[in-house]
């Protein structure tokens, strides 16, 4: 079986991956396409660590070839889009619908992988960049089989993470003010979240002038190179800032630019020991900062419901897909990534 192997120090498209049957409570996909994510990029800058050798990938969808025992929801022949989130269901934060606040779904990797008989971790409960790859129930969600797979795989990553910070987290309102740093795969993701909540003015900002069209096609009303220029847009500030980048520095861009009552949400990755600075005596204005874990969302329910805003021509989904890559070009599809040269890169099988 092919798969993306990274052991510490280089990835490799390998042949000789395996991996287990599904237990009880789990389901054996089979990946048609997958998403390639920033984070996937930063395991292997090790911006975020995580113990090797890993199958990498974390945004796909496929056909479920098998379930476990007491799977119900889905069957083999179904359309999934898989989610990070391993929740246990059970659990005080799952009980009160925060599932991405479940401790049975943070720091606790799985080993269904075996590659020349050693055991390989999965990377966020899903490893997207394999053949086959087994989840919890929880994660997989039945989509209609309508829906192009290399569009579906990104609705569980990039969507889910970009338009539910805009929906579930800062729960942006009608005739708001939004604006968003960077314009890569999240950053669209909350330009048509804003768009679809209603905001009346949504800034892009992003250094890459060439970024202005398809920020403007996902629903920014203003584009901008600098930040410096959200003043003349805005010049009480915003209602909401998001920072989709991950850079201490645009952390504090995204809360200086906050009108009274604002709130910066923070979404890019920056290094696990990152400080960011704030003026203290700037936040008694009932200013917040939000941190923001998988778009505070609810997979079997957001997932659905994005899916069907897509097939009602709400939600761009094709768009998002750059450019796709058999899995063996991987090498080419991270290069396209780091470079900026894609908004998302699609891995195939």
């Amino acid at each position: 079986m092919r798969g993306v192997v990274f052991d510490g120090k280089q990835i490799q498209v390998v042949g000789d991956l395996e991996v287990r049957e599904p237990g009880p409570g789990e389901v054996l996909v089979a990946i048609s396409a997958a998403g390639l994510c920033h984070s996937d990029l930063s395991v292997v800058d090790g911006t975020i660590p995580f113990p090797v050798p890993v199958v990498l990938g974390h945004e796909g969808a496929g056909v479920v070839e098998g379930v476990g025992a007491g799977v119900t929801h889905v069957s083999a022949g179904d359309h999934v889009a898989l989610s990070t989130l391993a929740n246990c269901g059970t659990c005080a934060e799952c009980d009160r619908g925060r599932p991405t606040m479940c401790r049975q779904a943070i720091g606790r990797p799985g080993k269904p992988f075996t590659r020349g008989g050693q055991p390989v971790y999965q990377f966020a409960s899903n490893s997207a960049f394999a053949e086959r790859t087994v989840v919890k129930a929880v994660q997989a969600v039945r989509i209609p089989k309508d829906i192009p797979m290399p569009s579906a795989a990104l609705i569980g990553c990039g969507v889910l993470t970009g338009v539910g910070a805009v929906l579930n987290r800062a729960r942006v309102g009608l005739g708001d003010s939004v604006v968003v740093i960077g314009t890569g795969g999240i950053g669209l993701n909350v330009l048509q979240g804003a768009r679809i909540a209603g905001a009346l003015t949504i800034v892009a900002v992003d250094a890459n002038p060439g970024k202005e069209a398809v920020a403007r096609e996902f629903g920014a009303t203003h584009f901008l190179t600098s930040a410096a220029g959200v003043r003349e847009i805005l010049p009480n500030g915003a209602d909401h800032a998001f920072e989709c980048v991950g850079r201490v520095e645009l952390i504090r861009q995204a809360v200086d630019l906050l009108d009274r009552h604002g709130q910066a949400v923070l979404l890019g990755v920056p290094p696990a020991t990152a400080e960011a600075s704030f003026l203290v005596s700037s936040m008694y204005l009932d200013k917040s900062i939000l941190g923001c874990r998988y778009g505070s969302s609810r997979p079997q329910r957001d997932i659905a419901l994005y899916a069907q805003l897509y097939r009602e021509g709400r939600l761009l989904l094709d768009e998002l897909v750059t450019e796709t890559y058999p899995v063996e070009d991987f090498e080419k599809a991270a290069d396209d990534a780091e470079a900026g040269r894609v908004a998302r890169g699609v891995l195939t099988f």
